[in-house]
């Protein structure tokens, strides 16, 4: 119970970060930081109700990290190529399954 309530504030801490990388995003990539939100809502309503572990939570972060690194880096220059948009969405959508799976299993977080 103590590591899913430390992955929980651990994930609450991390919010106000990908708010303010969203803030600043163009608006070029609305529709990626929406996703992002909304995976990043999936995981933690999942920590929350004991769907996911605190292990699958803490990976299913890291990956969350990833993505947003790989847009950042894209959004270096100012603009978003279609071949860095379909690179972020594709490493998304690995990110979706993700979460599904773990959502998913037999494990429980409770």
């Amino acid at each position: 119970m103590k590591t899913t309530s430390m992955v929980i504030a651990l994930m609450l801490a991390a919010l106000p970060a990908v708010a303010l990388a969203q803030s600043s995003a163009t608006t070029s990539t609305q529709r990626i930081d929406q996703r992002q939100e909304t995976q990043q809502k999936l995981i933690e309503s999942g920590a929350q109700s004991g769907q996911i572990t605190a292990k699958e939570a803490a990976r299913l972060q890291k990956g969350q990290a990833k993505v947003q690194k790989m847009e950042d880096k894209a959004m270096q220059d100012g603009t978003l190529t279609d071949k860095e948009r379909k690179r972020i969405q594709q490493a998304q959508d690995k990110e979706d399954r993700n979460i599904f799976r773990a959502r998913s299993n037999s494990q429980r977080g409770h």
